[in-house]
């Protein structure tokens, strides 16, 4: 079992989220040379790494892949030409704050603007965060009800932010009664990484506040590395999954943390054996200073095509590319299959080798 380590506050050790350099340094999970870079970074972005995710660092290894996403890197602030504060355009589908409404049947409800730890290469870094965009208040999370409750074709909600499980039960549960009374909402998704990065606020109360909207509930899990599921993140997905919650998984390819067909196939199984689906393996979004992530579509595409055939069809993610300037997700899997000049096919194998569709004859 994990244990979280520990970090000592006036003289007496305690669990607790480190929330500066300097609390990251008196961890030993931030060398002194790079304390100085560190700061910088937290002038401009927010800092927080759970006891959970602490306790998963390897101090002595520089390329360690947990500490790469949680850690501040003085790489952050480079900002290429591409790369924009809002990358996937939030807000030019955004018809009232706390609303995103990019597809015709779901929106996002973005309810609260912090997390319980901070990703590097977040696409929305720019508004999440102790001085983000914040968290709803009553008013604006009456209006962005009844903007829901305007159009009928809204079948799904997704909440987000942010992340909405760091809400008490209490606030999540008036936040669920409100889309209750809302007839044509049938789904209530919550995308989250509370259950990996603080397993233990998974509890009965919580479980009971994600059902208070009577609809039917998922949970997405972000996780990025098979590391990340440990025995404890494993247990808090049982108790959602035992609750009758569908999980599913979200993940971003990352160079050096997972661009790796074997690594992402461990994470893959280890999703499926917690009883969490593989849903989205997503291309890195283009925030500012996250270029030290970034690699190229055909890159993604062969650590993909290498998963085929190669791990169980229950283990297959869909590769997706946020296409940047709020137009949406599109599938950017390598295909399998192309015409060929006899108006056949030819069909790749999860080997690379290529079979004419339909077969020739053997008369």
């Amino acid at each position: 079992m994990t244990t979280a380590r520990k970090t000592v506050v006036s003289g007496k050790a305690a669990p607790r989220t480190l929330k500066t350099p300097q609390d990251l340094g008196a961890a030993g999970l931030l060398p002194p040379e790079r304390l100085s870079e560190a700061e910088a970074v937290a002038r401009r972005y927010a800092i927080a790494v759970t006891p959970a995710i602490a306790a998963l660092i390897d101090p002595d290894d520089l390329d360690d892949p947990i500490a790469r996403q949680f850690v501040p890197d003085g790489r952050e602030l480079i900002v290429t030409p591409q790369e924009r504060a809002d990358p996937i355009g939030d807000a030019a589908h955004s018809p009232v704050k706390g609303i995103v409404h990019r597809y015709p049947d779901r929106v996002l409800l973005k309810a609260v603007h912090v997390c319980p730890v901070y990703c590097r290469f977040c696409f929305r870094r720019e508004m999440v965060g102790p001085t983000g965009d914040g968290t709803l208040s009553a008013a604006e999370l009456e209006a962005a009800f009844a903007y829901i409750r305007s159009r009928p074709d809204i079948w799904e909600v997704i909440l987000t932010g942010g992340d909405p499980l760091v809400l008490s039960p209490r606030r999540l549960a008036e936040i669920l009664q409100g889309l209750k009374a809302i007839e044509h909402v049938k789904i209530v998704r919550f995308h989250s990484r509370v259950p990996v990065v603080d397993p233990q606020a998974i509890n009965a109360a919580l479980i009971a506040a994600l059902k208070e909207s009577g609809k039917v509930t998922y949970v997405a899990l972000h996780a990025n590395h098979p590391r990340e599921m440990t025995d404890e993140a494993r247990a808090a997905c049982a108790r959602l999954a035992d609750a009758g919650i569908t999980l599913v998984s979200q993940t971003v390819l990352l160079k050096g943390v997972n661009d790796d067909s074997v690594i992402l196939a461990d994470l893959m199984r280890a999703f499926v054996e917690s009883r969490v689906k593989p849903y989205y393996l997503h291309h890195p979004d283009l925030a500012p200073g996250t270029s030290h992530f970034s690699l190229e579509i055909a890159e993604g595409q062969a650590i993909v095509a290498a998963l085929r055939g190669r791990i169980s069809g229950l283990c297959q993610p869909t590769y997706v590319l946020d296409i940047p300037g709020g137009y949406g997700k599109a599938a950017i899997g390598a295909s399998a299959v192309r015409q060929a000049d006899d108006g056949c096919y030819a069909v790749s194998d999860y080997r690379g080798e290529e079979h004419v569709y339909p077969p020739k004859s053997s008369a």
